[in-house]
């Protein structure tokens, strides 16, 4: 597996597995996509994301946003 910083020389998105804290990086690539707005998210941007979900938010509000839908659906 590669590590957050080893992304190789490949463009395009990128495939993530996030732990607490930390990420991995499982396919080289320069960015993910916000599961809430569909925007690309530089890797070396990413600072929010869900462990459980196994997704990533471009902002705060992106990230509070699913939390209200999640709690809604419940």
């Amino acid at each position: 597996m590669l590590g957050r910083y080893d992304r190789g020389s490949a463009g395009g998105e990128a495939k993530v597995e996030y732990g607490d804290g930390t990420m991995r990086v499982i396919k080289p690539g320069t960015y993910v996509r916000c599961a809430v707005t569909g925007e690309p998210i530089p890797l070396d941007a990413l600072r929010y994301w869900n462990v459980d979900r196994q997704e990533a938010y471009a902002t705060p509000e992106a990230a509070m946003q699913r939390l209200k839908e999640i709690g809604a659906a419940r």
